[in-house]
């Protein structure tokens, strides 16, 4: 690029950034080979789903780690970002048979191997949506390492892992409950179960004894279960049943006789303290009938159904079978009282479908061996948490931890590893597919049809993308891999699950450190949903706004582990700050033209001691609060310093010079000064906003390289110069304050005044002396007094006091027109007295009160307050004027 070519008038993103991100991918900017001499630096990216877009999580979470890698590559580290995707079982089954819908097909009729062909084709068309977006926002991953779950490479790991587990007796398969979902026909594990909260009925039913006696009331919100009921259960300690344990009841439509157990499972405040126990449709009741040694019954089958062992009722919908019982039972006398009750039903978390739990023969791993070292990692804080509050989330799922159901009834993923022998039943685990049994040479042999939950494979992530099991350079130089960047909402998902396994199978934690973020929520705290229509696609606000916008939005307020509100106006303010940098930078390169490059020290001036000073405090800051994860705090830091001090101070400052008004070597030192910040703040901004800062970079004189490539600035401890920086922050509040009196009395911008600054002591009358022409240049001053201890203090002035006990007067004589002002004044109160009386009439209103959202009665409130605080400062301006 053409270092002459200076900046367009306005910065338009959409110029830049594809221009920017195609050079630094081609150019092999991203690419790092193993160099053991270097320290390394790994983050593997957490996969999205294969059939996913860009959603603002993404974009969040994708941004942290931008930003981490860009921070860590430009200080030298040997750095990798390493990316993927995940095939997403059920999502892109769906996603597939949905197509096949479209064309009169279906996945049964073209078969598991044409179908799973099909599969592959829609991967390979449109699998690559998400990292093409992820190129759009600036994700500087090492593209040339791109992984898939289900490439060569994870596939193998993903064999030899089962069945070294199988090997050891971790991996079984058994009957045994599970979370099974009417819709997607899957097993689905406990964590993908979404509980919400649902209004719905409990019913109360008359469960009379075998003996004709009584009855007991069973309360329940599912009524169509019971006829699956193989006992009902009271607390031992509950007196109002201690002499009922061991009687029989009949079960209500079904007419068969169940015993009455005590076990410690049941609440005794629920209901009436009396469940029933259906072991074949409720996870508890499973664990409650293995103690007590209940058979169980199936009564809905996998399609949502009542199966036939519901009787007469088999064949019905599960919620038609529901009102068919109610009523049935109400007929019958049996139906003591119905009551409204809101509840979590558990659901889907891909499809929302009501899961219903059922036993079934399924894949497991046994899970307590694996969660006791995965525990005491975090204990021994060996691998932490940021926050560590979300170590004890962590530790409290695993403690309670149960077996993991790793099948599913799919047919897109890892197929399970296992061939079943039709002659002798031998069953067989190995890695590659067995010719002949091993038991009796039978070649009579299939294969289990399930394939393994998406999350064993990326369980593996860590490791599988390095080579494992092979002994790579890769694997060696970045495994265990520094820190994982993910979202408060899959530490049971994913981040356990990876941390055992690397501890199972590398001996090593898979990560140091975990930096958890929150979710990004709209404007009002609720989550993004299509069902609210408050979601944000980011790819919209990147083609308006450019990624850098984007990014530094996300990026400013956010602290670790917190959830983030998405505001337009945040927008509004990361958009104004990037035309702030462009055009500060436009000016300094318009008085760069000539620059030659000398020694930073010798001949500087006040200023350029203090921005130096200041620059050297801010990388410091920043890379204090980049090593620590406060990414926000880092990104506020940079803005001040660039906003407030660079823009707003310094160029300001230094402008008399670059315009030769002070000579040609103060113009050259100013050059310098001017050139070395500038510098450093586009490598410090690098990582937050890469696109503007490399686009800037380019145009600046004497730099030949890219700035992607460049290194991170280090605080040169020469040009700490604290001193300097205090005398400048009395002289710069001293302009702050003339400024605020100047606003007080709504002077004209262009109207100059005297002013007489009155300094308490010799020592600030001196800072004060040598920063004259900084106070006449920027506090607008016609002319500028310093004194000493003032006795007599000049009348008819504004007051008021600055840093180190300053005091600033502004003389309003011939400032302003007083009786037009006093008119203003008046006028302007006025206005407000009006609008007071009518909120207040609002405000006070019975009606108003009783009707309005609370949000908008403290909006109504709010509004007042401000009415009144500023009617009050109107008050005094105005008496300050008529007592003049």
């Amino acid at each position: 690029m053409d270092k002459k070519q200076a900046l367009a008038k306005t910065y338009e993103p959409q110029a830049v950034e594809k221009r920017w991100y195609d050079f630094w991918e081609k150019g092999g900017y991203f690419h790092q080979d193993v160099l053991t001499d270097k320290e390394p630096f790994c983050i593997v990216m957490p996969p999205p789903n294969v059939t996913g877009s860009l959603h603002l999580g993404h974009a969040l979470d994708n941004t942290l780690q931008d930003i981490l890698t860009r921070f860590k590559r430009m200080q030298g580290y040997n750095t990798l970002w390493l990316p993927g995707t995940d095939h997403a079982g059920i999502a892109t089954q769906a996603r597939v048979e949905e197509e096949l819908k479209k064309e009169g097909l279906s996945k049964e009729g073209l078969g598991r191997e044409k179908f799973l062909e099909r599969v592959w084709e829609w991967k390979n068309t449109y699998g690559d949506k998400i990292t093409k977006q992820l190129r759009t926002l600036g994700a500087s991953c090492d593209w040339e390492r791109e992984r898939f779950t289900m490439d060569e490479g994870c596939s193998l790991a993903v064999k030899e892992v089962f069945k070294r587990l199988y090997d050891k007796g971790l991996i079984y398969r058994g009957d045994y409950i599970v979370n099974w979902c009417p819709n997607c026909r899957t097993t689905i594990s406990d964590i993908e179960v979404e509980h919400k909260e649902t209004a719905g009925k409990l019913w109360h039913i008359k469960y009379p004894f075998a003996d004709g006696t009584d009855f007991m009331v069973v309360a329940t919100t599912r009524p169509e279960t019971m006829l699956g009921d193989m006992a009902v259960a009271v607390h031992p300690r509950d007196e109002r049943y201690q002499n009922l344990i061991g009687k029989k009841v009949v079960l209500p439509l079904v007419n068969k006789e169940i015993p009455v157990i005590a076990d410690e499972y049941v609440d005794m405040e629920f209901g009436t303290g009396v469940v029933k126990i259906t072991p074949s449709h409720d996870p508890n009741d499973f664990e409650v009938a293995l103690r007590h040694n209940l058979p169980g019954l199936t009564v809905i089958d996998r399609e949502g159904k009542m199966s036939p062992g519901a009787g007469k009722y088999a064949g019905l919908d599960r919620y038609a079978c529901r009102k068919q019982v109610v009523l049935d039972l109400e007929a019958e006398g049996l139906l003591y009282k119905t009551d409204d009750h809101l509840h979590g039903v558990g659901q889907c978390y891909r499809c929302d479908t009501v899961i219903e739990p059922l036993v079934s023969k399924q894949w497991f791993v046994k899970m307590k061996p694996l969660a006791k070292p995965a525990m005491e990692i975090v204990e021994k804080e060996i691998l932490n948490f940021i926050p560590e509050r979300f170590s004890k989330v962590y530790l409290n799922w695993l403690a309670n931890i149960r077996d993991w159901c790793i099948s599913r009834q799919l047919w897109w993923g890892h197929r399970i590893p296992v061939w079943y022998c039709l002659d002798c039943g031998a069953e067989i685990c190995q890695t590659a597919e067995p010719k002949t049994c091993p038991e009796c040479d039978s070649h009579n042999l299939k294969q289990d049809p399930d394939v393994l939950d998406t999350w064993f494979s990326s369980a593996l992530w860590p490791f599988s993308t390095l080579g494992w099991p092979e002994d790579t350079p890769e694997l060696k130089q970045f495994y265990p891999t520094q820190v994982l960047v993910t979202g408060r909402d899959i530490i049971f998902f994913w981040v356990a699950r990876m941390i055992f396994m690397g501890l199972g199978f590398m001996d090593k934690e898979p990560f140091r450190e975990v930096f958890i973020h929150g979710l990004v929520l709209d404007a009002q705290g609720r989550k993004m949903s299509k069902s609210l229509g408050n979601g944000i696609d980011p790819i919209e606000v990147i083609n308006e706004y450019g990624a850098d916008t984007l990014r530094f939005m996300l990026i400013t307020g956010n602290t670790p582990g917190n959830d983030l509100r998405f505001q337009f106006e945040r927008l509004e303010g990361a958009r104004n700050f990037c035309n702030k940098i462009w055009n500060a930078s436009r000016f300094a390169l318009m008085h760069l033209e000539d620059f030659q490059p000398s020694n930073l020290q010798g001949g500087l001036e006040l200023a350029d001691y203090w921005i130096l000073s200041r620059l050297n405090n801010t990388i410091g800051a920043v890379t204090r609060y980049l090593d620590g994860y406060e990414l926000g705090e880092a990104a506020r830091i940079l803005y001040d310093f660039i906003w407030n001090e660079f823009c707003d101070w310094y160029i300001e400052l230094i402008k008399p010079r670059l315009y030769g008004k002070a000579g040609e070597e103060s113009r050259k030192k100013a050059q310098q000064v001017l050139w070395y910040t500038l510098s450093d703040i586009l490598r410090l901004l690098h990582p937050f906003m890469p696109f503007i800062s490399e686009e800037i970079w380019q145009s600046l004189p004497q730099k030949e390289t890219v700035l992607v490539a460049e290194t991170w600035p280090v605080a040169q401890e020469e040009l700490s110069a604290p001193a300097k920086e205090k005398q400048m922050e009395v002289i710069m509040s001293a302009v702050r304050t003339v400024r605020n009196l100047r606003a007080e009395l709504n002077v004209p911008p262009g109207k100059k005044a005297a002013v007489i600054i009155n300094a308490n002591n010799e020592a600030t009358l001196g800072q004060l002396e040598e920063g004259l022409k900084y106070i006449q240049l920027l506090a607008q001053g016609e002319s500028v007094s310093l004194q000493l201890n003032l006795e007599k203090k000049p009348e008819a002035a504004l007051v008021g006091v600055s840093e180190g006990g300053v005091e600033v007067f502004l003389p309003i004589a011939g400032l302003i027109d007083l009786e037009a002002e006093q008119k203003r004044l008046r006028k302007e109160l006025n206005a407000l007295e009006t609008e007071k009386v009518k909120i207040e009439n609002k405000y006070h209103n019975p009606g108003f009160l009783a009707k309005a959202p609370t949000e908008i009665i403290e909006k109504e409130k709010a509004k007042l307050e401000e009415v009144l605080v500023k009617g009050d400062a109107l008050k005094a301006r105005l008496d300050f004027l008529n007592n003049l």
